[in-house]
Protein backbone atom coordinates (compact mmCIF):
# COMPACT_ATOMS: atom_id res chain seq x y z
CA UNK A 1 0.00 0.00 0.00
CA UNK A 2 1.37 3.36 -0.68
CA UNK A 3 1.70 5.67 2.18
CA UNK A 4 2.77 8.84 1.43
CA UNK A 5 1.42 11.93 1.96
CA UNK A 6 -1.96 12.06 -0.91
CA UNK A 7 -2.67 8.29 0.21
CA UNK A 8 -2.31 9.02 3.66
CA UNK A 9 -4.70 11.97 3.50
CA UNK A 10 -7.07 10.12 1.40
CA UNK A 11 -7.00 7.45 4.35
CA UNK A 12 -7.63 9.83 7.03
CA UNK A 13 -10.56 11.41 5.36
CA UNK A 14 -12.54 8.07 5.00
CA UNK A 15 -11.51 7.26 8.84
CA UNK A 16 -13.08 10.56 9.56
CA UNK A 17 -15.67 10.03 7.88
CA UNK A 18 -16.38 6.33 9.36
CA UNK A 19 -15.82 7.72 13.08
CA UNK A 20 -18.62 10.77 12.32
CA UNK A 21 -21.19 7.81 11.38
CA UNK A 22 -20.19 6.46 14.31
CA UNK A 23 -20.46 9.02 16.69
CA UNK A 24 -24.20 9.86 15.43
CA UNK A 25 -25.14 6.44 15.92
CA UNK A 26 -23.79 7.72 19.21
CA UNK A 27 -25.43 10.81 19.80
CA UNK A 28 -28.71 9.13 18.44
CA UNK A 29 -29.24 6.91 21.73
CA UNK A 30 -27.13 8.56 23.98
CA UNK A 31 -30.32 8.76 26.31
CA UNK A 32 -32.34 5.55 25.59
CA UNK A 33 -32.42 2.05 27.00
CA UNK A 34 -29.78 0.30 25.93
CA UNK A 35 -29.43 -3.37 25.63
CA UNK A 36 -26.58 -4.91 27.54
CA UNK A 37 -24.84 -7.70 25.90
CA UNK A 38 -22.00 -8.63 28.29
CA UNK A 39 -21.27 -7.24 32.00
CA UNK A 40 -18.49 -7.30 34.06
CA UNK A 41 -17.06 -5.61 37.24
CA UNK A 42 -15.19 -2.88 35.54
CA UNK A 43 -17.20 -3.12 32.24
CA UNK A 44 -19.92 -3.24 30.08
CA UNK A 45 -20.27 -4.51 26.69
CA UNK A 46 -23.65 -2.97 24.68
CA UNK A 47 -25.00 -3.93 21.37
CA UNK A 48 -24.53 -0.23 20.22
CA UNK A 49 -20.49 -1.24 20.67
CA UNK A 50 -20.81 -4.23 17.98
CA UNK A 51 -23.55 -2.11 15.48
CA UNK A 52 -21.22 1.07 15.68
CA UNK A 53 -18.02 -1.22 14.49
CA UNK A 54 -20.24 -2.64 11.91
CA UNK A 55 -21.12 0.54 10.38
CA UNK A 56 -17.48 1.71 10.89
CA UNK A 57 -16.22 -1.53 8.90
CA UNK A 58 -18.69 -1.29 6.44
CA UNK A 59 -17.33 2.46 5.88
CA UNK A 60 -13.79 1.49 5.85
CA UNK A 61 -14.42 -1.36 3.77
CA UNK A 62 -16.11 0.39 0.95
CA UNK A 63 -13.31 3.08 0.29
CA UNK A 64 -10.47 0.57 1.12
CA UNK A 65 -11.20 -3.52 0.59
CA UNK A 66 -7.67 -4.76 0.84
CA UNK A 67 -6.99 -3.41 4.32
CA UNK A 68 -8.25 -5.76 7.40
CA UNK A 69 -9.48 -4.29 10.38
CA UNK A 70 -8.65 -4.89 13.69
CA UNK A 71 -11.41 -3.64 16.30
CA UNK A 72 -12.50 -4.32 19.75
CA UNK A 73 -16.07 -6.37 19.06
CA UNK A 74 -14.40 -8.36 16.03
CA UNK A 75 -10.89 -8.81 14.03
CA UNK A 76 -9.87 -9.98 10.85
CA UNK A 77 -7.69 -12.73 10.97
CA UNK A 78 -5.74 -11.23 8.44
CA UNK A 79 -4.88 -8.73 10.54
CA UNK A 80 -2.08 -10.53 12.12
CA UNK A 81 -0.09 -11.28 8.63
CA UNK A 82 -0.99 -8.04 6.90
CA UNK A 83 0.91 -5.18 5.77
CA UNK A 84 -1.54 -2.36 7.00
CA UNK A 85 -4.45 -2.91 9.13
CA UNK A 86 -7.27 -0.65 10.43
CA UNK A 87 -7.41 -0.70 14.60
CA UNK A 88 -11.37 0.54 15.87
CA UNK A 89 -12.53 1.03 19.27
CA UNK A 90 -16.49 2.33 18.30
CA UNK A 91 -16.81 3.38 21.37
CA UNK A 92 -14.16 3.70 23.90
CA UNK A 93 -16.06 4.76 27.08
CA UNK A 94 -18.69 2.35 26.82
CA UNK A 95 -19.46 2.55 30.95
CA UNK A 96 -19.59 6.21 30.81
CA UNK A 97 -22.06 5.98 27.80
CA UNK A 98 -24.01 3.34 28.96
CA UNK A 99 -24.71 5.13 32.37
CA UNK A 100 -25.95 7.93 29.74
CA UNK A 101 -22.44 10.21 30.64
CA UNK A 102 -21.43 11.92 27.16
CA UNK A 103 -17.77 11.52 27.66
CA UNK A 104 -16.82 8.53 25.40
CA UNK A 105 -15.41 8.29 21.66
CA UNK A 106 -14.84 6.82 18.26
CA UNK A 107 -11.27 6.06 17.45
CA UNK A 108 -9.97 4.63 14.53
CA UNK A 109 -6.31 4.08 13.30
CA UNK A 110 -4.38 3.09 9.93
CA UNK A 111 -1.18 1.01 11.28
CA UNK A 112 1.77 -0.63 8.72
CA UNK A 113 3.72 -3.61 9.52
CA UNK A 114 7.35 -2.81 10.35
CA UNK A 115 9.94 -5.27 11.39
CA UNK A 116 8.99 -5.07 14.99
CA UNK A 117 5.87 -4.66 14.77
CA UNK A 118 2.94 -2.04 13.76
CA UNK A 119 3.10 1.80 13.38
CA UNK A 120 0.25 4.16 13.11
CA UNK A 121 0.57 6.40 10.27
CA UNK A 122 -3.18 8.12 10.31
CA UNK A 123 -6.18 8.01 13.09
CA UNK A 124 -8.46 9.87 14.27
CA UNK A 125 -10.45 10.46 17.47
CA UNK A 126 -14.08 11.90 17.53
CA UNK A 127 -16.27 12.96 20.35
CA UNK A 128 -19.94 13.29 18.88
CA UNK A 129 -21.49 14.90 21.60
CA UNK A 130 -18.76 18.26 21.89
CA UNK A 131 -18.23 17.44 17.92
CA UNK A 132 -14.55 17.77 18.17
CA UNK A 133 -12.44 15.68 15.88
CA UNK A 134 -8.90 15.16 16.46
CA UNK A 135 -6.63 13.79 13.88
CA UNK A 136 -3.28 13.07 12.80
CA UNK A 137 -0.90 11.92 10.00
CA UNK A 138 2.89 10.69 10.35
CA UNK A 139 5.13 13.66 9.99
CA UNK A 140 2.43 15.75 9.58
CA UNK A 141 0.65 18.42 12.93
CA UNK A 142 -1.80 17.20 14.67
CA UNK A 143 -5.30 18.71 14.63
CA UNK A 144 -8.14 19.33 16.32
CA UNK A 145 -11.21 20.00 13.88
CA UNK A 146 -8.63 20.95 11.18
CA UNK A 147 -6.84 23.51 13.35
CA UNK A 148 -3.43 22.75 14.52
CA UNK A 149 -2.55 21.47 18.21
CA UNK A 150 0.14 21.15 20.38
CA UNK A 151 0.76 19.66 23.80
CA UNK A 152 1.43 21.88 27.05
CA UNK A 153 4.87 23.75 27.90
CA UNK A 154 4.12 22.96 31.41
CA UNK A 155 7.51 21.41 32.98
CA UNK A 156 6.89 21.76 36.72
CA UNK A 157 4.91 18.32 38.32
CA UNK A 158 3.06 20.45 40.80
CA UNK A 159 1.46 22.32 37.93
CA UNK A 160 0.28 19.39 35.82
CA UNK A 161 -3.14 17.59 35.17
CA UNK A 162 -2.35 14.07 34.60
CA UNK A 163 -5.13 11.04 34.09
CA UNK A 164 -5.39 8.01 35.10
CA UNK A 165 -6.97 5.18 34.05
CA UNK A 166 -7.14 1.42 34.85
CA UNK A 167 -8.56 -1.93 33.10
CA UNK A 168 -10.07 -4.64 34.28
CA UNK A 169 -7.68 -7.11 35.99
CA UNK A 170 -5.76 -7.31 39.02
CA UNK A 171 -2.71 -5.92 37.54
CA UNK A 172 -4.23 -2.75 36.21
CA UNK A 173 -6.29 -1.91 39.56
CA UNK A 174 -2.96 -2.19 41.72
CA UNK A 175 -1.16 -0.42 39.61
CA UNK A 176 -3.89 2.82 39.27
CA UNK A 177 -3.76 2.84 43.55
CA UNK A 178 -0.25 2.72 43.12
CA UNK A 179 -0.29 5.95 40.72
CA UNK A 180 -2.70 7.40 42.86
CA UNK A 181 -0.63 7.30 45.95
CA UNK A 182 2.35 8.43 43.88
CA UNK A 183 0.97 11.01 42.52
CA UNK A 184 -1.93 12.55 44.50
CA UNK A 185 0.21 15.00 46.71
CA UNK A 186 2.53 15.78 43.76
CA UNK A 187 0.50 16.82 41.00
CA UNK A 188 -1.83 19.86 40.55
CA UNK A 189 -4.97 17.18 40.34
CA UNK A 190 -5.37 13.70 39.16
CA UNK A 191 -8.81 12.63 36.85
CA UNK A 192 -10.15 10.07 35.93
CA UNK A 193 -12.25 10.38 33.18
CA UNK A 194 -12.74 6.79 31.66
CA UNK A 195 -12.13 6.91 28.03
CA UNK A 196 -8.16 6.45 27.03
CA UNK A 197 -8.84 7.89 23.43
CA UNK A 198 -10.61 10.96 24.56
CA UNK A 199 -7.31 11.34 27.43
CA UNK A 200 -4.74 11.02 24.73
CA UNK A 201 -5.83 13.61 23.07
CA UNK A 202 -6.56 16.27 25.64
CA UNK A 203 -2.86 15.64 26.10
CA UNK A 204 -2.52 16.06 22.64
CA UNK A 205 -3.90 19.13 23.12
CA UNK A 206 -2.86 20.92 26.06
CA UNK A 207 -6.49 20.19 28.43
CA UNK A 208 -4.00 17.32 30.22
CA UNK A 209 -0.26 17.39 30.90
CA UNK A 210 -0.18 13.80 30.77
CA UNK A 211 -1.96 10.22 30.86
CA UNK A 212 -1.00 7.17 32.62
CA UNK A 213 -2.52 3.76 32.02
CA UNK A 214 -1.39 0.00 32.36
CA UNK A 215 -3.40 -2.94 30.68
CA UNK A 216 -5.35 -0.64 27.97
CA UNK A 217 -5.40 -2.03 24.40
CA UNK A 218 -4.25 -1.12 21.71
CA UNK A 219 -7.24 0.14 20.02
CA UNK A 220 -8.15 2.48 22.91
CA UNK A 221 -4.69 3.93 22.09
CA UNK A 222 -3.57 3.56 18.54
CA UNK A 223 -4.98 6.64 17.03
CA UNK A 224 -4.38 9.02 20.25
CA UNK A 225 -0.99 7.86 20.77
CA UNK A 226 -0.46 9.11 17.16
CA UNK A 227 -1.91 12.31 17.87
CA UNK A 228 0.44 12.84 20.93
CA UNK A 229 3.37 12.67 18.90
CA UNK A 230 2.18 14.58 16.35
CA UNK A 231 1.47 17.35 18.84
CA UNK A 232 4.80 17.57 19.77
CA UNK A 233 4.04 15.14 22.68
CA UNK A 234 5.78 11.57 23.66
CA UNK A 235 3.69 8.54 23.70
CA UNK A 236 5.94 6.21 25.61
CA UNK A 237 4.36 2.38 25.84
CA UNK A 238 5.27 -0.84 26.63
CA UNK A 239 3.53 -4.37 26.13
CA UNK A 240 2.07 -6.66 28.34
CA UNK A 241 1.35 -10.05 29.00
CA UNK A 242 -2.21 -10.47 27.13
CA UNK A 243 -3.41 -10.17 23.99
CA UNK A 244 -3.24 -6.76 22.36
CA UNK A 245 -2.44 -5.14 26.34
CA UNK A 246 0.42 -2.32 26.53
CA UNK A 247 1.71 -0.13 29.55
CA UNK A 248 1.03 3.57 28.63
CA UNK A 249 2.35 7.14 29.74
CA UNK A 250 1.49 9.98 27.44
CA UNK A 251 3.04 13.33 27.90
CA UNK A 252 3.94 16.56 26.89
CA UNK A 253 7.24 15.16 26.66
CA UNK A 254 8.62 17.17 29.67
CA UNK A 255 6.95 15.24 32.70
CA UNK A 256 7.19 11.42 31.99
CA UNK A 257 10.54 11.16 34.07
CA UNK A 258 9.48 13.01 36.74
CA UNK A 259 5.60 11.34 37.37
CA UNK A 260 6.80 7.97 36.81
CA UNK A 261 10.41 7.67 38.01
CA UNK A 262 11.53 4.51 36.22
CA UNK A 263 9.00 4.52 33.59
Amino acid sequence: METNLRSLKAYLATAAEAARAAGALMRQYLRKTKKVNQAAQHDIKLDLDVRSQRLITRVLAQAWPEIPILGEEDAEDSTAKAEARWVVDPIDGTVNYAYGIPHAAVSIALQVREKDGFRSVAGVVYDPFMDELWSAISGQKAKLNGKPIKVSSRSRVDEALVSLGFAQGKESLDAVQQDFLRLTHRVRKLRIMGSAALALVYVADGRFDAYIETGVRIWDVAAGGLIVEAAGGEFWNRPLAGEHRVAVVASNGKLRRQLTGHR
